[in-house]
């Protein structure tokens, strides 16, 4: 919170945990946290987290899940090949949330 107060008029602040900011200055850009829509065959996925509308969950989530289908042994920044993560979570019907 010091951090933000203290940063440069125009700064984009980029939510780096699940947790969507707080916007405590109306003279910078505030990112939310990047989130897919749940595919419809994914059952008894109502509401995941309460910050997010229902079957919206957080990206962060839907890399976790999509590990565990696919069968990956790799945790942490083994598992950050994003272009493999984007095109396996829309061949599995996630959607971008906007």
């Amino acid at each position: 919170m010091k951090d933000e107060k203290d940063a440069p008029k125009g700064t984009i602040f980029i939510p780096f945990s699940q947790f969507p900011l707080k916007m405590i200055r109306k003279d910078c850009t505030y990112l939310s946290t990047l989130a897919m829509i749940v595919p419809s065959n994914l059952e008894n996925m109502h509401s995941c987290e309460n910050w997010l509308p229902r079957r919206v969950m957080s990206a962060w989530r839907v890399g976790g899940i999509l590990n565990a289908l696919e069968g990956r042994e790799t945790h942490g920044d083994t598992m950050l090949d994003l272009d493999k993560v984007w095109s396996s979570a829309l061949n599995r019907g996630f959607l971008p949330f906007p």
